[in-house]
């Protein structure tokens, strides 16, 4: 259901169905007024995530955006995952999240990355056709129950007096909008993206703008600052669009999807479309008259000499030119929707002045009579320091005020729905005054995601990588649900019943397959017959399991099967079962190991912080003012967090301990 403020009433829409009119409070002397539980304002990737999380744990939710029509927009690049970010989106479908099953109903080019490593890091990717996805974002959305949906701009906060027993200055209860209505709620969700004091960027023009053709966000801005927020400066990017049938694709490098394709969602079996039926994608490169074009006016690009800090992994080209000099760059072209005119060249974020921009397009292979259709811009915006968050992503300052996505500073579509999902089940949880859903460092890239933010603070856009992950071989695309959507049931409540169900189906299937695996036993000169492309050695004189044959990189669950079809062949019914007790025998022997490491870190994160201690004024404990400082500014909740701050010493930590555990102890007493 849809609402809108019409002439000073509440209008009802809905997509598909009709549905009656609210009964809202209101006040014949005063703007309307609406209760929710939680209020969550801005319909991008983290805000939709965060609305249907909440609204699936139970809370009446309301998403404010802007524009209707914009849920759901992607606004840059028209893909989704990738190396580190498919690890979130299967993390996101863990928890019931709304991202991986669109992307499935709305891809047109399905492949895994890094497939030359092995599956722990392995990336899925897809292109996703815009207007598709939007549409099948917005069709999820409005049909959510107990979400409602409203056009309108925030303008201020709605601030009373904080709740004892919980840190915070004052407690956020609701939100004033720029017509003068006021909605309360029991949680406030902030994900504004870049419209924080938005300003968009071509050559020396710039406008105050979120994105293209939408306001910046002024008042809520102010109002933060004011609070005491600590606000920064960032900035990013997007490429020129091109017309499709200007390109030259012949001379191009062509890569096709894989066959079969590898769905997002634990719930596909497939994706919507036949890998026959995808569209290709293109490679072309950079070459020194792009660097001449761009060295050769930097003084017409306001962007490029700002000193807001950019994205180090996806720089605009002016910065991978000054950066990287005399080097080629790769551009890649993208389709941007089956029935689509415009293709993306992913690699060529440029602020220049929208005639030089032409200019260096048809400097390119592939692209000499290029029609750009439009212009490349930089956006840059707020963002508030994310050390001002807990793991719950509620904000220190401001109880019952939640921060996600690019308000955070983090860049991309998968860390702001992770986000996303994370805060609206914690703002959901809060209204009902039930520990929040944490995902720690040993649980899940999600974890680490927002450890790193919480702890580290953030001087750039911040982007996910598999290298900022300690435990790869244990936190894999393939086992997000295992790891998370039991969690997920248990503590938050907010995963469905075919969900939970399905990975039930899988856990118990995967636990039955291994222990057949090892149940089956021949001799190795046996294994060599039934599977002579197995590199088994004769001269073993031990017994050899069909789980120590699976862990040949020559064979596969259907290999073996073939060779012993009673009892293997009902483990190859289904693709998803097959290929996942394929990485489990692949692991099993070094997952051990990190399990022993896992254990010694919870054990740190076990020891929990007082949530009211004052690090700037507690005595009897041998701190620094640095320390202190950094304390106070992150607010850790274990030990373990407190330990990852840097400039935090060990002997801090230890003093610390020491002082907690005194203190417990005096307590009991």
């Amino acid at each position: 259901m849809l609402l809108l403020r019409d002439g000073g009433r509440w209008a009802a829409a809905s997509l598909g169905r009709r549905l009656p009119s609210p009964r809202l409070r209101s006040d014949s002397a005063a703007p309307c007024r609406a209760r929710f539980d939680v209020v969550v304002i801005g319909g991008g990737h983290a805000g939709t995530e965060a609305a249907a999380a909440a609204a699936r744990c139970g809370s009446r939710t309301l998403l404010l955006t802007h524009r209707v029509d914009t849920i759901g927009q992607m606004s840059c690049n028209p893909s989704f995952g990738g190396i580190g970010k498919g690890h979130l989106m299967r993390e996101v479908d863990a928890l019931d999240g709304l991202c991986s099953r669109i992307c499935d109903q709305s891809g047109i080019h399905y492949k895994v990355l890094n497939r030359r490593k092995g599956p722990a890091v392995w990336g899925l990717r897809a292109q996703i056709d815009r207007k598709l996805y939007k549409q099948n974002m917005q069709k999820e959305i409005l049909n959510t129950p107990l979400l409602t949906v409203q056009e309108g701009a925030v303008e201020d906060l709605v601030l009373t007096e904080p709740e004892p027993g919980y840190a915070g200055k004052c407690r956020v209860r609701g939100v004033i909008l720029a017509d003068g209505s006021t909605i309360y709620a029991e949680s406030v969700i902030l994900t504004t993206g870049t419209f924080l004091r938005g300003m968009i960027v071509i050559g020396l023009e710039m406008q105050p703008a979120g994105r293209l053709g939408d306001q910046p966000s002024i008042g809520l801005a102010q109002t933060l600052e004011k609070l005491g927020f600590v606000v920064g400066r960032l900035k990013t990017g997007t490429p020129p669009r091109l017309a499709k049938e200007s390109i030259n694709f012949t001379i191009l490098n062509k890569h096709t999807p894989d066959n079969p394709s590898v769905p997002f969602s634990f719930l596909s079996e497939t994706v919507w479309i036949k890998p026959e039926d995808q569209l290709p994608c293109y490679l072309t490169h950079t070459n020194p008259r792009v660097d001449e074009i761009v060295l050769g006016n930097l003084h017409l690009n306001n962007h490029v000499k700002e000193t807001t800090r950019g994205p180090r992994y996806c720089p605009s080209i002016e910065s991978k030119v000054l950066r990287f000099p005399n080097r080629v760059h790769q551009v890649w072209l993208e389709p941007e929707g089956m029935d689509s005119d415009l293709i993306y060249p992913q690699g060529l974020s440029v602020t220049l002045p929208a005639e030089l921009q032409e200019k260096m397009i048809t400097c390119i292979r592939g692209l000499e009579k290029a029609k750009m259709v439009h212009p490349g811009y930089g956006v840059q915006y707020d963002y508030l320091d994310p050390r001002q968050i807990s793991p719950s992503l509620e904000t220190h300052l401001v109880q019952r005020l939640f921060f996600a996505g690019q308000i955070n500073g983090t860049t991309g579509y998968e860390e702001a729905a992770a986000q996303g999902v994370i805060a609206g089940i914690n703002a959901s949880l809060r209204v009902s005054q039930k520990p929040p859903f944490v995902v720690s460092r040993t649980e899940g890239y999600i974890g680490v995601l927002i450890d790193d933010l919480t702890t580290l603070g953030t001087s750039e856009p911040y982007r996910m990588f598999t290298s900022r992950v300690e435990f790869r071989l244990s936190l894999r695309p393939d086992n997000a649900d295992i790891r998370l959507t039991f969690r997920a049931h248990k503590d938050a409540g907010c995963v469905s019943p075919q969900r939970y169900e399905r990975a039930s189906w899988m856990k118990s299937s995967l636990e039955e397959g291994m222990s057949v695996l090892k149940s089956i036993e021949f001799s190795s000169s046996k294994w060599k017959k039934l599977i002579p492309q197995a590199p088994i050695s004769i001269h073993r004189s031990l017994p050899v399991s069909a789980l120590d044959v699976l862990k040949y990189e020559e064979v596969d669950m259907e290999l073996l099967a073939n060779a012993v079809p009673d009892p293997l062949k009902k483990y190859t019914t289904s693709r998803d079962l097959a290929r996942r007790l394929k990485i489990e025998a692949t692991y099993e022997s070094v997952l051990l190991y990190q399990l022993q490491e896992i254990k010694e870190v919870q054990r740190d994160e076990a020891f929990q912080l007082p949530q009211d201690l004052d690090y700037l004024t507690i005595r009897d404990v041998s701190l620094s003012q640095e320390v202190r400082e950094k304390l106070h500014l992150s607010r850790p909740q274990t030990i373990g967090a407190a330990s990852r701050i840097p400039g935090v010493t060990p002997a801090a930590i230890v003093n610390l301990l020491r002082f907690v555990k005194t203190t417990q102890q005096n307590r009991q007493q």
